[in-house]
């Protein structure tokens, strides 16, 4: 085995994040996709806990959630394209969006795409208003981190692909009401490492309407 492996799914925007980060670190590593049905020994003996992906394999030891493995590879490989700021308040902060991103934002993608009626419209305008709330942070820096594409970015900029889900499912356009957000994804996705890891956002369309059925 490598020294560095990474099970992943092809389409995880969770795996993607990780794998921008060794990207933009410049880590070689193995990719090992897994089959999320039947999921493999290694994947269970690695994250025995919550049995998904991602997980870091680094010297055979396992490292899980990607947000910890993003601080993991930063704190291992400090030298090249660092992911957090150095002052600690404003990493502090850089954490604090990332957290917010895999809270509010995910929790509206989930409604937004399980629920009907009433129920999601709500989850429509929560997701603009989250949206909103990341537009407002993002202001007219060039990335999250300023002028430099760090931790923020690479939690946030996997999900975008499901903009267009998004707009799908509810009825509504990302950039009529976030044209900064929609501005500052194409932003990243000029860079190779998101370009390479991200997923098209209609093949994303097609496997959330496999999932959870025609909008």
């Amino acid at each position: 085995m490598a020294d560095v492996v990474l099970l992943d799914f092809w389409a995880s925007p969770f795996g993607q994040r990780c794998r921008i980060a060794l990207a933009e670190k410049g880590v070689a590593y193995e990719y090992s996709e897994q089959n999320l049905e039947q999921k493999s020994e290694l994947l269970l003996r690695s994250n025995p806990v919550h049995k998904k992906i991602p997980v870091l394999l680094h010297g055979g030891r396992p490292v899980c959630e990607s947000l910890i493995i993003l601080s993991y590879i930063d704190e291992v490989w400090p030298e090249v394209a660092p992911l957090l700021p150095r002052d600690p308040y404003a990493r502090s902060q850089a954490r604090f969006w990332a957290d917010y991103i895999d809270n509010k934002i995910v929790d509206c993608q989930t409604r937004l795409l399980t629920m009907k009626g009433e129920a999601q419209e709500q989850a429509k305008k929560d997701m603009i208003g989250a949206l909103k709330t990341l537009e407002s942070e993002l202001g007219d820096k060039d990335y999250f981190g300023d002028e430099t594409f760090g931790f923020v970015d690479i939690t946030f900029v996997t999900l975008t692909p499901w903009f267009y889900t998004y707009e799908k499912y509810g009825d509504f356009s990302v950039e009529e009401h976030c044209p900064k957000i929609v501005a500052w994804a194409a932003r990243c996705r000029g860079r190779e490492s998101v370009a390479k890891a991200l997923t098209d956002p209609e093949k994303v369309y097609e496997i959330v309407q496999e999932e959870y059925g025609a909008n």
